[in-house]
This record gives structure tokens, C-alpha cells and sequence, in this order.
């Protein structure tokens, strides 16, 4: 696995940041003013954001958009999620949180501390811990990067390979991974040890994948609504809408992000099974 360590966690600027939460500058500013969102500042007072605040960003645009919350009940809706993350941190059990036990017995496996793997991942100690206790808090290419770093698999992290299931999958009872990562709903077509991975990808605006990525095997992409833009080997860029399809090979970089308004929905299949 090569990936370059950094030395210091990422910090964005506000367009950088505004871009990555699919809305303007200026929203960002209101929404510090209504007090949704506290970004750090440099030793200049420029702002500066996290990737947690970039998290905590596209939930509140989730919240705006498709829920039409104003902002005291969007501050209430995160006090509410940040509870239950604590609630899961005080030992309360949930299913969405296998991704995060099944990581920490990884690393545990491997002999890490969570310093050590933070380090190896250019990321802070406190969002892997997070990640650990919760499933929540990471962008997209992260989880795929901390799978690859451990031998596996997304869809194995997710839980994906179970025994014993059934064959028929009726529409609208799809099981869905473990929401680790803002904006992004992940719904399995097909399961048990198969030779593709069938998923439904279900995308709020502005959702990405947050970086690019690669695995082995070959990836179908089929837009069924919505807008997708798609990005191969940082130069080859798809504009993709309702009805498209796209074909590549998995070991090329890969990055995408919902370009539409409203929620993008996807047929996205990978085979052999490495994501």
C-alpha cells in the first residue's frame, strides 16, 4: 500500500471547503453566524476547517435541503446525533456501528495504537477514534484507504459476506451499510460471497467521495436519476445523467461527487468483489 503519510492533519479554507459541501463562501459564513458550525482559525485568523467540520457541513446541508430545517432545529438534530454517538461510546450497542468494532479489531490484530495507524492514514488520532467508536465521521476514499491498509475490503467491513441469505431481494427492502460517511447511502442488491458487489448508491447534493481511489477488478456505473460527475486518473472527467453508464477498470484512479440539485441514485457493481 502506498500511501504518503502527513505530518499534520488537513485543514481547508472556506472555498475549499465550501466546494466540498456543495454550497457558496458566503453560507458557510452565515452558517458560523448562526452558530451551526465553528471552524478553526490559523495564526493569521483565517478560517480553517477540519474534515470533521466538512462532515458536520454536508449534514447541515442535508438537514437545509431535504429535511427543510431552519437552524434551530438543525442544531438540534446534530445535538441529537452527537448524543447517540455518545450514548455508543458509553457501551449502548448498535448494528452501525460493526464498521468501527470490526476496524478497532484490526488494528488491535495488527498490534497499532490508534496514534500509530492515524499517523500511517495522514489523519487525526481523534476522527479514527471516532470512526472506531461510531462508524460515522470519514469521507469515502478514507474508508476504502483503511481497508486497503488492513488487507480488506469495504464490503467486508460493512458486513457485506453473509451466510445463508436469500437469493430474491424485493424493492425497497434493500439492507443498507453502516452510514459512515455523510450524504452517502450505500444499499446492497445482491449479497453473500458473490463474484460482483451490487449496490445502490443513494447521494445527497453535494456528496463525494472526497479524493480519489483505486482496487482491483472492474466497476458499472448506471445513473438512474440525478447527476454524477465522475473523475478518472485526475484528467478524464464524465458528466454523467439519468439513463448513462459508465465502464472502467477499478485499478484507475477514481473519484466522483453529486452534481445534481436533488439526491443522485445509482447502479454501481464491482466484480470481483475488491471494494
Amino acid at each position: 500500500m502506498n500511501i504518503e503519510p502527513e505530518r499534520y492533519p488537513v485543514r481547508y479554507k472556506v472555498a475549499e471547503a465550501a466546494r466540498l459541501a456543495g454550497v457558496s463562501a458566503s453560507t458557510l459564513r452565515l452558517w458560523e453566524s448562526q452558530g451551526l458550525v465553528v471552524p478553526g482559525r490559523s495564526e493569521t485568523g483565517h478560517r480553517q476547517y477540519s474534515a470533521e467540520d466538512v462532515a458536520r457541513l454536508k449534514r447541515i446541508s442535508w438537514f437545509r435541503a431535504e429535511r427543510g430545517l431552519n437552524p434551530a432545529a438543525i442544531r438540534e438534530a446534530l445535538e441529537m446525533e452527537e448524543g447517540n454517538a455518545a450514548g455508543l461510546e458509553n457501551g449502548e450497542q448498535s448494528a452501525s456501528s460493526d464498521i468501527g468494532r470490526r476496524l478497532r479489531s484490526l488494528r488491535h490484530a495488527a498490534g497499532k495504537t490508534l496514534e500509530q495507524v492515524a499517523a500511517d492514514m495522514g489523519m487525526t488520532s481523534s476522527t479514527l477514534s471516532t470512526l472506531e467508536r461510531t462508524s460515522q465521521g470519514v469521507s469515502f476514499k478514507t474508508l476504502h484507504d483503511l481497508a486497503d491498509y488492513y488487507g480488506t475490503t469495504v464490503s467486508r467491513l460493512s458486513g457485506e459476506e453473509r451466510e445463508d441469505v436469500l437469493a430474491l431481494i424485493r424493492s425497497g427492502e434493500w439492507r443498507a451499510w453502516p452510514a459512515t460517511t455523510p450524504g452517502v447511502t450505500v444499499q446492497l442488491l445482491a449479497e453473500g460471497r458473490t463474484m460482483m458487489d451490487c449496490h445502490r448508491f443513494v447521494l445527497t447534493p453535494g456528496a463525494a467521495s472526497e479524493g480519489a481511489y483505486r482496487h482491483e477488478g472492474e466497476e458499472f456505473i448506471h445513473v438512474l436519476a440525478g447527476r454524477l460527475e465522475l473523475v478518472l486518473d485526475s484528467d478524464q472527467f464524465f458528466d454523467l445523467l439519468p439513463g448513462d453508464s459508465l465502464y472502467f477498470e477499478s485499478r484507475r484512479y477514481h473519484s466522483w461527487r453529486n452534481r445534481h440539485d436533488g439526491e443522485t441514485i445509482l447502479l454501481w457493481i464491482n466484480t470481483p468483489p475488491t471494494f
